[in-house]
């Protein structure tokens, strides 16, 4: 039987991905599509890469709504979510409503903290792999995806009473390790040779090694009026900011987490190192959001983190002002927008 993925938001992020997979034999993409429906669907996604000759990502089939891919009545093996992470807006693990099934495997390809609990809740027993990308593309128009550089995902069973000391169901455990390991397997036949395999709390802190960058450029970007990343790392002042936040969130991660940093985590000084020589000029993700006017991600990016140190009893002053002074520009800005309704 083939091995059967649903992209569930299928942007850039989760489109590459997706058409890695789709080269692999006896691996069959869907993919849940929103905005871009009408040219995937009669188009698939033309996808171009530094990595790999151009090519066409046909979906096997192209779905408008969940009502439509519940409909299909076909078994997932995994569901690959790659939606903007936005839970003051929606709880998008109800996307997945009559989809999840027998064995099947729920891929979290999104930024931030917490992002894994509202689905385990909402699919108790469920097997939920937590995943982390440094992938750079864009979908500059519908179906045309762009690669620009890396491929790096980090995959890794969600397994949360762990974190307590638990031993939790020792056979859902192995399951979902495995289930971990075989994607990256997928991965890498579909070419993504730096696709890695993490346990539970490796993957977790490979979520907060990134969520030190995350907090740090997309927030003091907006703040900043914009500012692209390598801008802010070369600005004498800004780039000693940006080296207090990525550093806090690293210092706290282990007391959140009850165990060491792994010593193979680039240091805060080694990623602003890297990012001054990144040319590219490009801006974080939340100040694009900004710009046009949508919501940003704030809570997984921010305040997951704010609130999750403070029920270990550690604060964020940092992140924690930051997280304050662009949740209430949100709600102004939003509640302008209603009175002009």
């Amino acid at each position: 039987m083939p091995t059967r993925v649903l992209i569930v938001g299928a942007g850039a992020v989760g489109a590459f991905y997706g058409s890695r997979l789709a080269t692999t034999p006896n691996i069959l993409v869907s993919a849940l599509c929103r905005s871009n429906y009408k040219v995937v669907a009669q188009s698939g996604f033309r996808v171009s890469s530094p990595k790999f000759p151009d090519y066409t990502f046909h979906p096997e089939h192209t779905f408008t709504s969940p009502a439509e891919a519940r409909n299909a009545k076909l078994h997932w093996d995994y569901l690959l979510v790659s939606t903007k992470a936005l839970p003051d807006v929606s709880d998008d693990s109800e996307l997945l409503e009559g989809l999840v099934g027998e064995g099947t495997a729920v891929v979290l390809v999104q930024n931030g903290i917490g992002v894994e609990a509202p689905y385990l809740k909402r699919f108790p027993g469920v097997t939920v792999l937590s995943a982390v990308t440094i992938v750079s593309a864009a979908q500059p128009e519908h179906g045309v995806i762009k690669h620009n550089r890396w491929t790096r995902i980090s995959v890794g069973p969600y397994l949360p009473h762990l974190d307590a000391g638990g031993e939790g169901a020792k056979q859902s455990d192995a399951e979902a390790e495995t289930k971990g390991k075989a994607f990256v397997e997928m991965l890498k036949q579909g070419g993504i040779n730096d696709a890695e395999v993490y346990d539970h709390a490796g993957l977790q802190f490979v979520r907060w090694h990134k969520l030190a960058i995350n907090s740090a450029m997309n927030p003091s970007s907006v703040l900043s009026g914009g500012s692209g990343n390598q801008a802010m790392s070369s600005d004498s002042e800004l780039s000693r900011h940006l080296l207090g936040v990525m550093n806090e969130v690293l210092e706290t991660a282990p007391k959140v987490l009850g165990k060491p940093l792994p010593t193979k985590l680039a240091p805060a000084e080694k990623v602003l190192e890297s990012t001054r020589k990144n040319s590219s000029g490009s801006k974080p993700s939340m100040a694009i959001d900004w710009s046009e006017g949508k919501r940003m991600e704030l809570e997984v990016i921010l305040g997951n983190a704010v609130r999750l140190a403070r029920e270990k009893g550690v604060e964020m002053p940092r992140c924690q002002s930051m997280y304050a002074l662009l949740r209430m520009a949100q709600e102004n800005r939003e509640a302008a927008k209603s009175s002009k309704l």
